[in-house]
């Protein structure tokens, strides 16, 4: 799937391009857009901020004026922190970028427009988009990092492609252990605490069960069990020196 164009006017920090290549690269965006950058290209800074999301800054491109930047586009999103006062819709990320993935699903080029960091987009800029996406952030502190904002973009972006899967996962590695296996481990546990004189002799029963319904609470696997039973071993030679 095609991912949004990710459009930034008139940026005035070559850091803040460059972490924004990166947060484009973090979630498959990578067709970058710049409008009239302070200055031009930047010369320094921009590629050490992007910490390796040098193909985005590549494939970057330049445009003198916002209209020259859209007028590919079939559908363009304008985001803010501010009320502007237009008759215009006014979205959060979620169901903003829902309608994106549709869009683009259908074949459309959609773009996502991001203003200055000072003073963000001006309201003609923001006339040229379909709609307002904005923030859900606190009344009292209400500004985002440039990055920031396409960071949360780019994530939400993601989610509504079907691309979010976690790189990895937290299943276990090692089968579940077996019956005999804990109760071995049991057998082992008790001995070695009784030999180390810590039952009460009228409760070693009931502290045993209680032990037992601990550990099968953690649903041990096979490598929990040797794990638990190698350092039992450590711990009766220490407790049994060689003689001599």
């Amino acid at each position: 799937m095609t991912a949004p164009i990710v459009i930034l006017v008139e940026p005035q920090l070559a850091e803040n391009i460059g972490m924004t290549a990166r947060a484009m690269a973090n979630f498959g965006l990578s067709e970058l857009r710049l409008v009239a950058p302070k200055n031009g290209w930047p010369k320094k800074g921009v590629r050490e901020a992007a910490s390796g999301a040098t193909h985005v800054l590549d494939g970057a491109r330049l445009y003198d004026t916002v209209p020259a930047a859209i007028g590919d586009l079939h559908h363009l999103l304008a985001t803010t922190a501010r009320e502007r006062g237009q008759m215009k819709r006014v979205l959060a990320p979620e169901p903003a970028l829902a309608g994106v993935a549709e869009r683009i699903g259908r074949g459309e080029r959609v773009g996502l427009m991001f203003g200055r960091e000072r003073v963000g987009l001006t309201n003609d800029e923001v006339s040229l988009a379909d709609a307002i996406v904005t923030f859900p952030v606190t009344e009292e502190f209400p500004s985002l990092n440039l990055a920031q904002a396409v960071l949360l973009m780019g994530y939400e972006w993601r989610r509504a492609a079907g691309l979010a899967a976690l790189r990895f996962s937290g299943e276990m590695l090692s089968p579940p252990a077996t019956r005999e296996a804990v109760l071995s481990l049991f057998a082992s546990l008790e001995d070695t605490l009784a030999e180390a004189g810590f039952y009460p002799p009228e409760k070693r029963e009931i502290i045993a069960r209680n032990m037992r319904d601990m550990l099968h609470r953690m649903a041990m696997t096979e490598q929990d069990v040797r794990t638990f039973r190698g350092a039992l071993r450590a711990l009766n030679r220490r407790a049994k020196p060689d003689a001599g």
